[in-house]
C-alpha cells in the first residue's frame, strides 16, 4: 500500500544481481506508475523507463526535448509504485559532464537503481531512426566518468549507450563500448544491432553485462528470449511496447464510439472494475481507513455543547 516495500538501496543490489550473461531478464516499459502492478504480477524482473515514452506522453517527439525534472519527477513516481528495480533513461545526460553528475544524484533520489548514459549530440534523435551524430571518443568518456564519479550509492547501476553502429560499424562500435567500460560503466546497451551475430559479438567482446533493445519497428529483428540468452545478451527491454498496446487500444475504443455512438462493443476487452481496484490495492487502504478512524467524528452541534 502506497509505496514499494523494498528501498532503492536494495533494487539496486536486485538489479546488480540480475545482470549476467546469457540471463537475458526481461524489463518490459512501464508507461504509467500503475502498469508496473501489472508488470510485476506477470513475473518480470525488472521495470525499464523509456525516454521516448516520457516524451511521447508529454505530446513531444523524442529529440532531447525533455527535462531532467520532468524525467526525474516520473521515475520516482514509477519506482516508487513497484517492488522491482528500475532502470531509467537519461538521454545524453541533459548537459555537460557536470549537467550529468546532477542527473546521476536526482535519479538516485527519485529511487530509480540505474540508469543509462548515451554518446549522441544535441538534438538526439530516436536510436532506431537514420541520420543520427555521436560525439568523440573523449567527450562519451566524460560523460560516462562524470555519472560514475557523481554517485553516492556505489550499488547505482551507470550503464553506457552506443549508437556508434549505425554510422562507423560494428568494430568502431565495440572500439568505444570498450572504451566507455574504462571510463566506469558497469553495463552497456548497444543500439541497433543488426543481427544475432552482433549481439554475440558484442557479448564476447566485453567483460560487463549487455543488454538487448527489443523495439518494434526499429533495426533489430525482435529476437526472443531464449535467442538473446544464446547470444550472451544479460537483459532485455521492450521499451515502448505497452504504451503503443494501449494507444493503439485506445485508437480502436475512440473510433468505435465516434462511429457507433457507444464503447460497448469493446467493454470486453477492458479491464474491469474489480481488476482496477484490485491493482491499486482499494482493500488495503479500506482496512486502513477503518482501523485508523475509528472514532465517531463530532457534529458541529455536539462540539457547541461540549464547550
Amino acid at each position: 500500500m502506497l509505496y514499494s516495500t523494498r528501498t532503492p538501496s536494495q533494487k539496486r543490489q536486485d538489479l546488480r544481481s540480475l545482470l549476467r550473461p546469457g540471463a537475458a531478464v526481461q524489463f518490459p516499459g512501464a508507461f504509467t506508475p500503475l502498469s508496473t502492478r501489472l508488470i510485476q504480477e506477470h513475473g518480470f524482473s525488472g521495470i525499464y523507463l523509456s525516454g521516448a515514452v516520457i516524451a511521447n506522453e508529454l505530446g513531444l517527439p523524442d529529440i532531447g526535448l525533455t527535462t531532467l525534472t520532468e524525467v526525474a519527477q516520473r521515475g520516482r513516481q514509477i519506482a516508487r509504485s513497484t517492488d522491482l528495480p528500475c532502470l531509467i533513461d537519461a538521454d545524453t545526460g541533459f548537459g555537460e559532464p557536470m549537467n550529468v553528475a546532477r542527473t546521476i544524484q536526482e535519479l538516485e533520489d527519485a529511487g530509480l537503481a540505474g540508469c543509462h548514459i548515451e554518446d549522441q549530440v544535441n538534438p538526439k534523435r530516436c536510436g532506431h531512426l537514420d541520420g543520427k551524430a555521436v560525439v568523440d571518443d573523449d567527450t562519451a568518456a566524460q560523460r560516462i566518468r562524470a555519472a560514475a564519479d557523481a554517485r553516492r550509492d556505489g550499488d547505482f547501476l551507470v550503464m553506457a549507450r552506443t549508437d556508434l553502429r549505425a554510422g562507423a560499424g560494428l568494430p568502431a562500435a565495440i572500439d568505444r563500448m570498450k572504451m566507455l567500460v574504462d571510463a566506469g560503466a558497469d553495463a552497456i546497451f548497444p543500439e541497433a544491432m543488426a543481427d544475432l551475430s552482433e549481439f554475440e559479438a558484442v557479448c564476447e567482446a566485453l567483460d560487463v553485462p549487455v543488454l538487448a533493445n527489443m523495439t518494434e519497428f526499429g533495426k533489430s529483428a525482435l529476437f526472443t528470449r531464449d535467442q538473446l540468452a544464446d547470444a550472451g545478451v544479460a537483459m532485455v527491454i521492450y521499451p515502448v511496447t505497452l504504451l503503443r498496446t494501449a494507444m493503439g487500444a485506445i485508437d480502436n475504443v475512440l473510433g468505435t464510439i465516434s462511429a457507433e455512438g457507444s464503447q460497448a462493443p469493446h467493454v470486453d476487452e477492458m479491464l474491469t472494475r474489480s481488476r482496477l481496484y484490485e491493482l491499486v490495492d482499494y482493500e488495503d487502504y479500506n482496512r486502513f481507513d477503518t482501523g485508523i478512524f475509528d472514532f465517531e467524528v463530532p457534529t458541529a452541534h455536539q462540539d457547541r455543547s461540549e464547550s
